[in-house]
């Protein structure tokens, strides 16, 4: 029977990017000189992990590269090096590689051993130096000038029950093959005869010879999984001329296929490339979670079988009508419980995306000279698997913006009377059915006469234009915007902030900036905790019905037409409480027929966008409810202004609005533009 690995290589690629996140975090966690041993064991062992998994699948590049990764740190773990600035960058720059090989190897794609092997050097001359710690604490070994290298004798007998603890002779075997010559010579005088032979108990024994310049930690590190779960010995081999080294038992000698040193192995084919995403293949449920499901389920079960009964009946009398309505109303609790526990299975810590940014401010805090701290709350903050993937990269341009613009440089912090350690802080929280995460910086805020400077240059805004902070800070998000005074590989060009909140509005999401000079900047991103799910309240304009998001909408009110006013050159506004706020015709934005155009006949609907307010006319309210949420784009096409749809309970399509996109469709076509250019939402209505 033939096995398919192709299952246990997909796990193997998780849990070695998992350690690789590991190793990443705890390397950031080292303390220069002497280190903490809990967090070097740590590194070391999701190292050891990742050589001996890559080892079992043939990964003979990914083994070889740990392995050098292993020997260094062992080194460390024993005392023999200090930790130095040095060797956590070389092992910073070795998990970067590790990954870059491991992400080329699951997409069946090139590895750049250009780089493998460059890096590789690196940790060779850092294993070549002495240790700082004394010679003595070296494990001695045999110093041969004759024709044959030095090796080990290795004595090896599994206890009985060794290998129920899933350890395999055979994988060590192989893990031992890639530092030397091995011979290996089975003992059978320990086997029963087959009436008494337990299949899951150990009764074989291995003498091993291993020729070659090793060191017997690195073979203590092979072993170290079994330890107490077998008798071992080992022992240096006395060197000896080749000629010399007979042996009149027979041996079997087993030599493990080299590493390749050109080119990487790669897995066996698959019939689909497995995406680029490390975490998009698979997600990792809290058994408590799954709990909970299973009793909801069972919840259900009885709830459907009373009603079953009930269905049943030959006659259906009214005194039965009270227990129906009790069980439709237990039906709605289960199934709205249901539904809650299902997406809860989908949320994540925002640890996961949060777990980057240590590695990005430590480096990038390197390449700009400056010293910033790093503080990170909310981290057990849980969010929708999909919002947390696509928010990554809007996280990553507004640190990078607080490291390179808004942190300054230690000499300039000293000179302000400022600590010359900066702090950048990212929190997360949960706020309604939102999820709110702050980028915080301490640095020098917003520069808001170069921001209106550089606008008045491009266009933006004219001389003459009175604008608020909220309105001038908000200009940084428009496209090719940029005040840095020098393009660097960090910033400067333009690209990256309109990038942030176009990605952050395909989200259904926001971002706000604010700003105080000398004192530093705060982006407040608002998400919603699920793609899926939305609670809306349902309006109807015409025959149609459309899903507002409840987040989005401040007020309702009825017209009071003495409170309009016609602005010359713009759209109607509407007077609340000494605000004047943008009217938006519905009708008008999706060429809608209806009767209802008369400011007394309809009703505003007060939302935000963007931390803009605006009025939409509609023709009423007809209740709120928690939709699902269907792509219209998968299903139909893209449509300006619409985010998505929803079936009802009648059957009927209802379009979710896109607040943020309606405020700028109105103002990009204004109300006498706008009939006729959106005929696709009534096709697709």
């Amino acid at each position: 029977m033939s096995i398919d690995m192709k299952q246990f290589l997909v796990t193997f690629y998780e849990e070695s990017f998992e350690g690789l996140d590991t190793m990443e975090t705890e390397l950031l966690n080292l303390d220069i000189g002497e280190a903490d041993s809990e967090t070097v064991n740590t590194i070391f062992r999701a190292a050891h992990s990742i050589k001996g998994g890559s080892g079992t699948f043939g990964l003979n590049d990914v083994a070889s590269f740990t392995h050098l990764m292993e020997t260094l740190l062992d080194e460390v773990r024993d005392g023999r090096r200090q930790v130095s600035q040095q060797i956590v960058d070389v092992l910073l720059t070795s998990v970067d590689v590790l990954r870059d090989m491991l992400s080329a190897l699951r997409d069946e794609g090139e590895v750049d051993m250009a780089r493998v092997q460059a890096v590789q050097q690196l940790l060779d001359e850092l294993l070549g130096n002495e240790p700082e710690a004394a010679e003595s604490a070296a494990p001695q070994e045999s110093n041969s000038t004759g024709a044959e290298s030095q090796g080990w004798k290795i004595h090896f007998r599994p206890h009985p029950d060794m290998l129920q603890t899933g350890n395999d002779p055979v994988r060590m075997f192989r893990e031992l093959a890639l530092l030397g010559e091995l011979k290996i010579e089975c003992d059978t005088s320990g086997l029963p005869t087959l009436d008494k032979l337990v299949a899951e108990e150990s009764y074989l024994a291995w003498n091993l010879e291993l020729h070659g310049d090793v060191d017997k930690a690195s073979i203590d590190v092979i072993f170290e999984w079994v330890e107490g779960d077998c008798d071992l010995v080992v022992d240096p081999m006395a060197s000896q001329p080749a000629a010399a080294q007979t042996d009149n038992t027979v041996t079997e000698e087993k030599k493990a296929p080299e590493p390749a040193t050109s080119t990487a192995k790669k897995p066996p084919p698959s019939e689909k490339r497995h995406s680029t995403t490390t975490e998009s293949s698979s997600i990792r449920v809290s058994i408590d979670k799954i709990d909970d499901l299973i009793n909801m389920m069972g919840e259900l079960v009885i709830t459907q079988s009373m009603l079953s009964q009930l269905g049943e009946a030959e006659e259906f009398e009214t005194a039965q009508i009270e227990k129906l309505r009790d069980g439709l109303s237990q039906l709605e609790r289960n199934t709205r419980e249901m539904q809650e526990n299902v997406m809860r299975i989908r949320m994540l810590p925002i640890s996961f995306a949060f777990q980057r940014f240590p590695r990005l401010v430590h480096d990038l805090s390197g390449t700009l000279h400056k010293k910033i701290e790093l503080k990170m709350s909310g981290e057990n903050t849980e969010l929708d698997k999909t919002v947390m993937e696509k928010i990554g990269d809007p996280l990553v341009h507004l640190v990078r913006n607080s490291i390179d613009h808004g942190i300054e440089s230690p000499e300039v912090r000293l000179a302000a009377g400022k600590d010359e350690m900066g702090l950048i802080e990212l929190n997360a929280c949960h706020e309604g059915g939102n999820i709110i995460i702050e980028i915080i910086d301490d640095g020098a805020g917003l520069n808001r006469e170069r921001i209106i400077e550089k606008a008045i240059s491009n266009g933006l805004i004219n001389e003459d234009d009175s604008l608020s902070d909220e309105q001038i800070y908000d200009l940084i998000f428009q496209p090719g915007f940029s005040t840095a005074e020098v393009v660097s590989d960090v910033s400067g060009r333009g690209v990256g902030m309109d990038v942030v909140r176009r990605n952050i509005r395909a989200l259904g999401g926001s971002v706000e900036v604010t700003s105080r000079p000398g004192q530093g900047s705060k982006f407040t991103i608002r998400l919603p905790l699920t793609l899926a799910i939305l609670d809306g309240q349902s309006v109807r304009v015409g025959n149609d019905i459309y899903i507002i998001p409840l987040v989005s909408i401040i007020e309702s009110l009825q017209v009071n037409p003495a409170d309009i006013n016609s602005l010359r050159g713009s759209a109607d506004v509407y007077r609340l409480r000494d605000e004047y706020i943008p009217i938006v015709r519905v009708y008008d934005i999706f060429n809608v027929h209806t009767e209802i155009k008369n400011w007394e006949d309809g009703l505003l609907v007060i939302v935000e966008g963007e931390g803009i307010k605006v009025a939409l006319f509609v023709d009423d309210l007809l209740g709120q409810q928690q939709v699902v949420i269907k792509s219209l784009e998968t299903n139909f096409k893209k449509v300006e202004g619409i985010s998505g749809a929803t079936i009802l309970g009648d059957g009927t399509v209802a379009l979710i609005l896109d607040i943020a996109s309606m405020i700028q469709l109105s103002r990009d076509n204004g109300p006498e533009k706008t009939p006729g250019r959106q005929d696709n939402a009534e096709q697709a209505a």
